[in-house]
């Protein structure tokens, strides 16, 4: 049997479950990526990789959606968004966390904070989040 096509298919899903669980759409790409190195061991570097990259661009799909709305003008507005604009790109480092993660996405993009910087810590935060899930996995 070959298993090179269902490797192939199950490092595309990953990713694809990556991608979609950091945008505003329920997900559970650490389910997924479990499921991968479960199979495919060997693949646990590729599947970490693939994940964190599917999952910050989900997210940064997201700050380029929220960026895409007009600027915030409004006191009450901004003073929800005190956090984002207090602690600037690194408070994207968090942008993993279940709830909070998407809208910190957004309100980075709405906030124009810089996108490199905001991409580098929302990666950052991310594969530390995989990171976690597989040594966690050597656990199980």
């Amino acid at each position: 049997m070959d298993f090179s096509f269902t490797l192939q298919f199950g490092l595309a899903g990953l990713f694809i479950a990556a991608f979609l669980s950091a945008t505003v759409l329920p997900g559970g790409s650490e389910l997924a990526l479990l499921a991968l190195i479960k199979l495919h061991p060997e693949q646990t570097e590729a599947a970490f990789v693939l994940a964190t990259i599917g999952n910050t661009l989900g997210g940064m799909t997201t700050y380029w959606m929220a960026r895409a709305l007009p600027e915030p003008h409004e006191p009450h507005s901004l003073q929800r968004l005190a956090l984002a604009r207090r602690w600037g790109a690194p408070v994207l480092l968090l942008a993993w966390a279940p709830v909070i993660g998407d809208a910190l996405c957004a309100a980075a993009g709405w906030l124009r904070l810089p996108w490199l910087p905001g991409a580098l810590w929302m990666a950052l935060g991310k594969a530390a989040r995989y990171g976690v899930v597989i040594a966690g996995a050597g656990w199980l």
